[in-house]
């Protein structure tokens, strides 16, 4: 290509870049001075005196930092401007202007806890959509700025962009205020969320601010844990004196296990109670506060439900396991064991009523927003990755309640222990041994390993008893002692099913088997114990010779 065709096609790249550029302003321009991204209005606040030149209103940020600077110095009448009074009379706007940009600037210190990065710093209300996504939104001409609840009602505080019709030929810049209907709504929610009769007994210099909070709220704070605190313990003695008065043991097991949980509902209501009709701490103060209460409240709440509950169920233990080591019927062994799975379905119901109401109280879900939905995959691996083990306790725990491979009461042969199950709980099941040791075993590795289950369909034993003897002993003798032996014992039941067998022989001798037939795991093991002892005494007593010893052939050469 030659140098004057490389010059051309350079020229023609520089004249369409620039094309593109002044098209790009132009439209930009244009969508700045689009009348649709603004409310026209007649006139703006004609009652209030002339707008200082230093006033900043050219975009949400810069109105909203404008107004609680100004509220903050107590230029409330500067402050004004910045509130959209169309609805007020020309000649009340002065006044009531002042009075209203007070009153809204103790709302918004109170409730709003305002993030500045989300708030759009552009005239036209622009906004990027996220950090790593610089496109940004479609031109506004209004901006919701936060909802407050009121009684169930919802009002909207809200900023909207406006100006005048030209005049003279010269354009009006817009300017951004707050709504009217905002303004309207600030005497309901200055009744709801302003300071409290109290709050007026208190002295200016109290009121100057120290960090987040003014000097009195910092020494509020401090009294108000302590209210709550001794509130909560009066209220748990109280609800413990209960266990006293009510005749049923389990109600008062119940009571004296809800009492604690119950005292932390009753300490947070009335901390509620306390901020709602006395005092009305700043918006700092109550993002920490609010969401405290709300947690010892559903907290609570869950605490005494399943302290209720375990209650019941401690009772049902004692009642049907007992201290000893008999075990209950398979009907009470099913009926306790879908307690402990009542127990956990209660525990998921409550923890996630619990959670949804938290949520529902400050709209979690709604402020995170595309956050959450962009990181609950992250989330979720690392939650199953570090409560891998937990989970799969759950898991297992979840399957025991519906299969029953073993229920509580049953009797096992655990790792080489007979043992009765006790309790089934989330992650453990805890074992109880013949001599009253317990054996905490993790639910899924309890699943992982074989066991016996000796009560999974019938309760009744066989018991053996094994005896080597010489092989010159009299097994028919035997099996007619051994018959007496056992029907003579009060606790060997089916007298029909008595067996005496010569299971081996060997050269060291023969091993001789009785068996008799016991009711349940528990009585057999005392069974076997007695049918041996009194096998070992009759050979002892009336045929030693039967005992078995080493015989040494001599050979003759």
């Amino acid at each position: 290509m030659s140098p004057v065709a490389i010059h051309v096609k350079r020229l023609l790249v520089f004249l369409f870049m620039g094309l593109a550029a002044t098209l790009a302003t132009g439209v930009q321009l244009a969508a700045q001075d689009d009348p649709a991204l603004w409310y026209e209005t007649e006139t703006i606040n004609p009652g209030l005196e002339p707008v200082s030149s230093d006033l900043d209103r050219t975009s949400p940020r810069a109105a909203l930092r404008s107004f609680l600077d100004l509220a903050e110095a107590g230029k409330f009448e500067a402050a004004a401007h910045v509130l959209n009074l169309s609805k007020l009379p020309q000649e009340e706007q002065k006044a009531r202007g002042l009075e209203l940009a007070a009153k809204f600037a103790s709302i918004i210190n109170r409730k709003l806890r305002i993030n500045w990065s989300s708030v759009p710093p552009e005239p036209d209300a622009r906004t990027p959509r996220s950090a790593d996504d610089q496109s940004v939104s479609q031109p506004r001409r209004d901006y919701l700025l936060e909802e407050l609840d009121v009684d169930g009602r919802i009002y909207a505080i809200r900023l909207g962009r406006y100006a005048t019709e030209p005049s003279d030929g010269k354009d009006v810049d817009p300017v951004w205020l707050f709504s009217p209907d905002t303004v309207g709504n600030v005497e309901v929610l200055y009744d709801a969320f302003g300071p409290r009769d109290f709050e007026a007994f208190i002295p200016d210099t109290m009121k100057t601010r120290i960090g987040w909070l003014q000097l009195w709220e910092w020494v509020a704070l401090p009294l108000l844990v302590g209210v709550v605190v001794l509130v909560g313990m009066l209220t748990s003695k109280l609800i413990g004196l209960g266990k006293y008065i009510s005749d049923g043991r389990v109600v008062s097991r119940a009571i004296e296990r809800a009492a604690l949980p119950l005292s932390l509902v009753v300490a947070a209501a009335t901390a509620h109670w306390f901020l709602g009709f006395i005092v009305s701490l700043s918006g700092p103060a109550n993002a920490v506060i609010t969401p405290a209460l709300v947690l010892l409240a559903a907290v609570g709440f869950s605490l005494a439900a399943l302290r209720a509950i375990d209650a019941l169920l401690d009772r049902v233990t004692r009642r049907y396991l007992g201290n000893t080591n008999d075990a209950p019927t398979s009907s009470e062994r099913e009926f306790y064991t879908s307690m402990y799975a009542l127990r956990r379905i209660v525990l998921v119901i409550t923890v996630g009523f619990s959670g949804v109401f938290v949520l529902m109280q400050f709209s979690i879900f709604a402020e995170m927003g595309l956050t959450l939905l962009a990181s609950a995959g992250v989330l979720t691996v690392i939650i199953g990755i570090a409560g891998q083990s937990t989970l799969g306790n759950i898991v297992s725990s979840l399957q025991i309640a519906i299969a029953k491979p073993v229920r509580i009461g049953d009797s096992i042969l655990y790792e080489g222990d007979w043992c009765i199950v006790e309790a089934i709980y989330f992650t453990f099941i805890r074992l109880r041994t013949w001599d009253e040791r317990r054996i905490i075993v993790p639910v899924k590795y309890f699943l992982s390993h074989p066991f016996k289950n000796w009560s999974v369909v019938d309760e009744r034993v066989l018991c053996g008893v094994q005896l080597v003897l010489d092989p010159m002993a009299d097994v028919a003798v035997l099996r007619e002692k051994f018959n007496a032996i056992a029907k003579a014992d009060p606790e060997v039941i089916e007298h029909g099913k008595l067996w005496t067998y010569v299971t081996d022989h060997s050269a060291k001798g023969m091993t001789v088997g009785f068996y008799a037939m016991a009711p349940d795991p528990s009585t057999a093991w005392s069974v076997e114990m007695r049918l041996r002892e009194d096998l070992v005494n009759f050979v002892r007593t009336q045929h030693p010779e039967w005992w078995w010893h080493e015989r040494i052939l001599e050979y003759s050469r």
